[in-house]
């Protein structure tokens, strides 16, 4: 009765259905309910370990690989040299070999594995390359990304932005509770959001929703990879900071930097410089807290269009340097959130910062995998007695 309330299908719709996924070992039946007058009601439960996915951030930063179950849970993990300036079929054999590595050191059999998900900065187009990418992954452009690694992999393969993906991995784990409209402000390399609404991604109409790191906060600022000026990245993002830091020599050799400015380097001075900051040095601390109030103008400019419920800080970056940034971000958004008077938008680091892109990339698997249709919560045809209205059936 209660699935029947929840989906609107009738009795006999339920019963085909729950006993399909059982002789798949999806759902487990665990016994039987308390007796309120009629037939005692069947336990389920989820059988979490029935299948896996694997979920890929791939940065020229890092790599970082999850397993979770069906339930979302992490079960192995491994972090991995970026692609740097690799081509990209070197990189898709890599991540094989990788991915082979994690399914074969969790002893998971191949066969559970639903699939796998990628994401990456910057949008992905409709046929798996990436048609706007920053300088240092140009040549990512028209590589056929979805079906070079499903070959290569064996595993069929969903693509994604790594801040939306985010957001999902946040809403899939449970950390955001019931929030209905919430925002993952994710930092990386680069800036971005990603959105749910009312537990679904909204990706926009090109699936480019959210990219906070290209909103105008100086319109004479300078010149950003994206084509416009000012942008949220090049004010705020690790690599402005560690472009400032290296111009303050005493900086640069007290906080042990690097000389270039290489963007895979930018991670590790981003940190250095974040450990010289927690260590006591105002130099550094000023510099981060410079980034942290344009990430806040950003962060509240999305608020007011989308009327958040909660924002939630992730990525390697705000792994690291999160809590200089989330007071102020807060404090922005507690004097400047426009509808204030109304509620109130509180802030909070995600517990899986430097994971949560990986992880929303597996979710992002068990999701399409799993998932029925929410618009009229469609069943296959042959089920035959499906009542397509997404009304509650009157059982």
């Amino acid at each position: 009765m209660g699935l029947v309330k929840a989906t609107g299908f009738t009795g006999a719709t339920i019963s085909t259905v729950v006993r399909r996924l059982i002789d798949d070992g999806l759902v487990l039946e665990t016994g039987r309910a308390e007796s309120t007058g009629g037939k005692r009601r069947v336990l389920l439960q989820l059988n979490q370990s029935s299948r896996f996915a694997v979920g890929v951030h791939l940065d020229h930063a890092g790599l970082t690989y999850v397993l979770t179950n069906l339930g979302g849970s992490v079960v192995a993990r491994m972090s991995r040299a970026g692609v740097g300036a690799d081509d990209p079929p070197v990189v898709v054999a890599r991540i094989a070999t990788e991915v082979d590595a994690l399914i074969d050191g969790a002893g998971i059999d191949r066969s559970r594995i639903l699939g796998l998900g990628l994401v990456a900065p910057g949008p992905l187009n409709q046929t798996g390359g990436m048609p706007l990418t920053p300088p240092a992954m140009r040549h990512w452009k028209s590589f056929p990304l979805d079906r070079e690694l499903g070959t290569a992999v064996g595993l069929p393969v969903v693509l994604d932005n790594d801040a939306t993906a985010a957001a999902l991995g946040e809403h899939w784990s449970g950390d955001v509770g019931g929030t209905a409209t919430f925002a993952a402000i994710y930092m990386g390399t680069g800036i971005g959001a990603g959105l749910m609404i009312n537990g679904v991604t909204y990706r926009g109409a090109g699936g480019n929703a959210g990219e906070i790191g290209h909103i105008c906060l100086d319109v004479a600022g300078p010149d950003c990879w994206c084509g416009a000026r000012g942008c949220t990245e090049q004010l705020a993002g690790p690599g402005a900071v560690v472009g400032a830091a290296l111009a303050d020599a005493d900086l640069t050799r007290s906080a042990g930097l690097a000389s270039t400015g290489e963007r895979p380097r930018r991670v590790a001075d981003f940190a250095a410089i974040t450990r010289a900051a927690l260590r006591g040095d105002q130099r550094a601390r000023a510099l981060l807290e410079r980034s942290a109030r344009y990430l806040a103008v950003a962060a509240r400019t999305l608020a007011n269009v989308m009327d958040l419920e909660q924002l939630v800080l992730t990525g390697p970056s705000l792994a690291i340097a999160g809590s200089i940034y989330l007071p102020v971000v807060q404090e922005e958004l507690d004097r400047a959130f426009f509808s204030r008077a109304t509620h109130s938008v509180p802030v909070r680091l995600s517990r899986s910062a430097a994971t949560a892109p990986a992880i929303g990339a597996a979710a992002l698997v068990l999701q399409s995998e799993l998932v029925p249709l929410r618009e009229g919560l469609r069943l296959p045809d042959n089920l035959g007695d499906a009542e397509p209205t997404g009304q509650p059936a009157a059982h």
